[in-house]
């Protein structure tokens, strides 16, 4: 796809977790200031919120045009993205795809939800919204989709349930040196079999929190954006794909089609191959769901990711980092800011500003990929430093 290219400029987020004494704008507010904190007259042509149930969840309509008003924004061009879970990450293939085509010349992406005020059973049940209605009928989940491929799993390569244990403890690492993260406190093995279990064979520990908050990039124009910093971080390679509807018409259960696809299309679009990616931000919202993301998206044979966290493989010291941000697991999972953080944490590495989670080299290229549903739907973006 022939453009004009992207770049980050800054970024701003939010403490993921609960916020009882926030509404979704006022996170949504506050992540968005921080992206243009110290920019002179905030250069913005364009701003896209990425939201998946205000009605819901607050009762309002129109998140995009209210944020727009708090933020002083005026004749700018302002709509909202929904995509289930996949939100953040359409809202930047949205953001982008504006650049790249020449409408505008920089665009404020923001994601945000405001879930913590609703119960488990409420929040569950908005979100098997997105479940395909005749699977919804038989009493089908989020949760009980992961449930029933990590059995899959489990029963195909013969593994139990440590190697999950083990990706949960290493993004509860993660998480525990990330100041904005929902979960800071690291986990044991102990801690892990400790943990009630949810749907079978999954734990508590296995699974996402219900999390507030929100995240914010801005993009501009790359030209552009070396007015504003001396590290633009570059988006090479964007693509989105879709898989079936209804989960039990795929031919394998852990075959994930549209992961597959949107990484291998973002990676031809950079001109990079799987090899060439040195960081990793992903849709975790179960643990077995990193294991089967990374095998679809090429890292790993089928059947043998699940050795990368046992070995340590993934960790942010390791040879392939996978979500320092703590990921879904530990970070959280504002629904529609997630694919939005995944961005602001790998411009922070990228900048070398993680902190105690710095990974250990500047990698040739970044990916994140941002999931809508289960596998419904797939976004993928590269990034590499642009200085």
């Amino acid at each position: 796809m022939a453009g004009r290219k992207v770049a980050i400029v800054s970024i701003g987020m939010t403490r993921f977790g609960k916020h009882p004494d926030k509404k979704l704008l006022d996170l949504l507010a506050e992540a968005s200031l921080e992206a243009m904190d110290g920019l002179p007259e905030a250069p913005v042509d364009s701003l896209i919120v990425s939201v998946m149930s205000p009605g819901l969840y607050e009762g309002i309509t129109g998140p995009a045009n209210i944020l727009a008003g708090l933020l002083g924004f005026e004749d700018k061009l302002v709509y909202r993205v929904e995509n289930t879970s996949g939100s953040g990450g359409a809202a930047l293939m949205a953001g982008w795809t504006a650049i790249a085509s020449g409408v505008v010349d920089s665009v404020l992406v923001v994601g945000g939800e405001k879930m913590t005020h609703k119960s488990t059973a409420e929040n569950a049940a908005i979100i098997a919204g997105l479940v395909n209605e005749y699977e919804r009928r038989t009493g089908i989940t989020l949760p009980s989709y992961a449930a029933l491929i990590a059995r899959h799993y489990m029963d195909r390569y013969g593994i139990d349930n440590e190697p999950l244990a083990h990706v949960a403890i290493k993004n509860h690492l993660h998480g525990s040196m990330n100041p904005k993260a929902h979960f800071q406190k690291r986990i044991t093995l102990e801690d892990y079999y400790k943990s009630r279990v949810v749907a079978e064979p999954l734990r508590v520990m296995d699974y996402t929190p219900i999390s507030d908050g929100a995240a914010a990039v801005l993009l501009m124009e790359v030209d552009k954006a070396l007015s504003y910093t001396s590290k633009p971080v570059l988006i090479t390679g964007i693509s989105g794909s879709t898989d079936t509807h209804v989960v039990h018409e795929r031919p394998d259960l852990l075959e994930m089609r549209a992961v597959k696809n949107s990484v291998e299309k973002a990676l031809r679009m950079a001109g990079k191959s799987i090899r060439d990616v040195g960081l990793v931000e992903l849709h975790d919202m179960a643990t077995i769901l990193e294991i089967a993301q990374l095998e679809n998206m090429g890292f790993y044979p089928r059947g043998e990711a699940w050795r990368a966290a046992m070995e340590g493989w993934t960790r942010y010291d390791g040879e392939l980092p996978v979500n320092t941000s703590g990921g879904l697991k530990a970070k959280g999972h504002p629904i529609g800011a997630t694919g939005v953080a995944q961005a602001y944490e790998i411009t922070l590495q990228l900048w070398g500003q993680a902190g105690e989670r710095q990974i250990k080299s500047q990698p040739t290229a970044a990916l994140s990929m941002s999931m809508g549903g289960f596998g419904h739907n797939a976004f993928t973006l590269v990034y590499e430093p642009g200085w």
